[in-house]
């Protein structure tokens, strides 16, 4: 096993992966910018480092301040978590280069599925579905971009080729408006991601979004873990995710979940990881691929008993995966609220100390935060403030036990977006399950 690990990151899923290294005798050096020193995890882990200024580009997004870091602590591996550098390839190859192992994909992978071009090209040589589209980037030629749209059909959507998290998207409904949205989007994806390559596909108008979870090894194994529902949405950031997906046959679910295994063998993939689809009319559609861990793992981790940080870690110290996919058995029901520093209606983020803090409890319950009453939430990062995870034998069960969480949670001295969640278990809609990606945003009347 890896003796020491520098976590790379901040909040809820620096404290997880603190945690977990624990549970494997692992000893952890935290890094903290000068605005987090209060961290729960800095506090926590063996050894801390400030690493630069509040500014994420000073501090969390700092290349050399953690590869000194990880010199001067004698650490063995990083940790990226998800955000900052955790996708980013010239990292991985960095930490790679500098003698640490990087705990995550191999840098050429994580490149490969990073530009959606070139990661839409890999899934359909594995035969992985993908949405119709331009088959590759779009070029200055007016009547080829006119074409395709036209064979595609309206609506589609432009879309940057090293875009993410719902920026460089453009939705066209005509041809009139199209070669003004391809050229806005380029620029804004040059800006943006230092790529202007953008590609086309069809826009799909009441799609669900469905994932599915991996893991697999240096030795050639890979499993799945399942499907998460991830459709409830603002912005194209998800508010809530449940695992399984409601509607989703165990049919489906095998079909579907044995392409990605066969698409982590065909591009040599190591480590967690999660294929990303847009399913509609009984049919998934592949848009993306995140190679790190996820926000929501902990509702696969509910229904499946398998600890994804941890296997992280083994997979990284070199162990095979202790079970085949024989072995993997989805027990039950898992629903996560996102619970975030923010106003619950205009969405403005919330900065504050916290005064009170109280997390709720019973069966099937899991809370996984950093908070603690007097905590200071700062306004230079994400307003993540932790994910409330309820467990149950049913869906019905994990609504109940979410709602009741969600009455019992305390949070005081920042806005939050509780009620919101609160309002959302009220929505029939939610509790029949099966909704769209568009759901939300038209109930909040943003659409």
């Amino acid at each position: 096993m890896l003796d020491k690990i520098l976590i790379a990151n901040r909040g809820e899923i620096a404290l997880r992966i603190l945690r977990a290294c624990r549970e494997l005798g692992i000893k952890t050096v935290a890094v903290h910018s000068t605005a987090d020193g209060g961290l729960k995890h800095v506090l926590l882990a063996d050894e801390t480092v400030c690493i630069g200024p509040p500014q994420s580009s000073d501090s969390y997004l700092n290349m050399p301040a953690l590869i000194a870091a990880a010199e001067v602590t004698d650490s063995v591996a990083i940790h990226p978590g998800y955000g900052f550098l955790s996708e980013n390839a010239d990292f991985a190859e960095i930490v790679e280069a500098s003698g640490f192992v990087f705990i995550g994909p191999k840098a050429e992978t994580i490149r490969l599925m990073g530009d959606k071009v070139s990661a839409i090209r890999a899934m359909k040589t594995a035969g992985v579905p993908c949405v119709p589209g331009s088959d590759g980037p779009l070029d200055d030629d007016t009547q080829r971009n006119a074409r395709i749209a036209r064979e595609i059909g309206y609506p589609v959507i432009i879309k940057a080729s090293g875009g993410g998290g719902g920026r460089g998207m453009r939705v066209v409904h005509s041809e009139a408006a199209l070669f003004n949205a391809i050229s806005v989007t380029k620029t804004e994806a040059a800006s943006a991601f230092g790529n202007d390559q953008v590609y086309m596909e069809k826009f799909l108008e009441r799609p669900r979004h469905i994932e599915f979870q991996v893991l697999a090894d240096n030795h050639g194994n890979a499993v799945h873990l399942g499907e998460r529902d991830c459709s409830m949405q603002r912005r194209h950031q998800k508010v809530v995710e449940e695992a399984p997906a409601p509607g989703i046959t165990a049919k489906q679910r095998e079909r579907m979940g044995k392409r990605c295994v066969e698409a982590c063998h065909r591009i040599g993939y190591r480590g967690a990881g999660t294929f990303e689809f847009l399913y509609q009319d009984n049919e998934f559609y592949f848009i993306e691929m995140n190679t790190r861990v996820q926000v929501e793992h902990p509702v696969t981790e509910m229904i499946t008993d398998i600890d994804i940080v941890k296997m992280q870690l083994k997979i990284a110290a070199g162990e095979a995966l202790p079970f085949s996919q024989s072995d993997i058995e989805i027990r039950g029901h898992a629903i996560e609220c996102r619970i975030n520093a923010e106003d619950p209606r205009t969405f403005m983020p919330s900065p504050g100390t916290v005064t009170q803090w109280h997390a709720p409890g019973g069966p099937g319950i899991r809370v996984d935060s950093h908070l603690y009453s007097g905590y200071a939430v700062p306004p230079y990062y994400d307003s993540l403030l932790g994910k409330l995870i309820a467990h149950g034998d049913s869906r019905e069960t994990a609504v109940a036990r979410m709602n009741m969480a969600l009455q019992e949670i305390v949070v005081e001295g920042v806005r939050t977006n509780i009620p919101l969640h609160q309002e959302i278990f009220m929505h029939s809609a939610f509790r029949a399950g099966g909704t769209d990606i568009h759901y939300l945003e038209k109930r909040l009347g943003l659409k």
